[in-house]
């Protein structure tokens, strides 16, 4: 398997664990201890602690992002493209994405800490554009 693809899965895993451990967790110990009904947490009116709703956007950003990055590499399989550069940057998005949710979840959101979270999607974003340059170079 490629390196990309691990990253792939990497991204994917981290998107589950941080559903697990901050959404989940949050939850289900609610509702195991009769606090709330299960059927009270509705996704369209986000209630709880603040770092709660950080956390269900978190994960949201994860899942945005998740098809956008397996496309890309979808696009450096199907091209048989790997090497260092490729590598480096799929490290870095996955990196990247794990900084900025934990940015996100841990951190009351203050312009610095929002600034910090920018810094890792920015640096996603260009590893994006970067790997599908190297993608669409190749197919030139």
């Amino acid at each position: 398997m490629s390196f990309p693809v691990w990253m792939l899965l990497a991204f994917a895993l981290w998107t589950v664990l941080l559903l697990l451990f901050t959404i989940g967790i949050y939850r289900w110990t609610r509702i195991l201890t009769g606090r709330v009904e299960i059927k009270a947490f509705r996704a369209d009116n986000v209630q709880g602690d603040n770092w709660y709703s950080r956390a269900m956007r978190a994960h949201a950003n994860c899942i945005e992002n998740l098809p956008v990055f397996g496309a890309i590499v979808f696009a450096l399989y199907a091209s048989n493209l790997s090497g260092g550069l490729i590598d480096i940057l799929a490290a870095v998005i996955v990196l990247a994405r794990i900084g900025q949710s934990i940015t996100h979840v841990a951190f009351t959101q203050t312009n610095t800490v929002a600034f910090i979270r920018f810094i890792f999607f920015f640096a996603q974003l260009a590893c994006f554009i970067g790997l599908a340059a190297l993608v669409v170079r190749h197919a030139l």
